[in-house]
């Protein structure tokens, strides 16, 4: 995965109202391979890994790299928001921009936390990349995302054919700084 640049990481944890994000610990080990193996985190990401191959590959500390946050509630880890570039072998569009993605475990869906801990994330990266563009791909047929997408302010760049189902990209501005 191609990382944000030479910013520093890990960043102070950021509070939001009821969440934190922070850097991935040695004790979040068992919540990430928690969400590796979840066949309904990865509906529409391919399928889970299995939960053997994840125990003996997953490190001691996970997916420690600058825009890897944790999100934790009361203390646990509920979910992941990352931020990193895209690479070539997506589409055009989105390629060498910062590319937003997120997993949770299904416990913590349907109470705001996922648009709560992106918002905060993309703050970060607004703060710390300034004038840089966001994208999002997620599947059509992922009703959440797509609500997730639209709260958060991307727009539609194009829909594509990939991994036998419909994808959708697309763009967050650039923010422009405040007056």
């Amino acid at each position: 995965m191609a990382d944000l640049g030479p910013i520093a990481w890990p960043p102070d944890p950021i509070m939001t109202e009821r969440l934190v994000l922070r850097a991935p610990e040695a004790r979040d080990r068992t919540t990430f391979i928690e969400l590796l193996a979840s066949p309904e985190v990865h509906v529409y990401l391919g399928g889970p890994r299995p939960r053997d191959d994840l125990d003996r590959e997953v490190p001691e500390v996970p997916e420690r790299w600058p825009g890897s946050f944790v999100v934790e509630l009361d203390g646990s880890m509920i979910g992941q928001v990352l931020l990193r570039r895209a690479t070539e072998h997506r589409r055009p569009a989105a390629a060498g921009k910062a590319d937003l993605g997120y997993l949770f475990l299904p416990r913590a869906w349907g109470f705001g936390y996922a648009v709560e801990a992106c918002a905060a994330a993309l703050d970060w990266f607004d703060e710390t990349l300034p004038g840089e563009p966001v994208v999002l791909t997620t599947q059509t047929a992922n009703a959440g995302s797509m609500r997730l997408a639209a709260k958060l302010g991307f727009a539609e760049v194009e829909r594509f054919q990939a991994w036998d189902a419909e994808q959708w990209l697309g763009l967050r501005p650039p923010a422009t700084p405040s007056a």
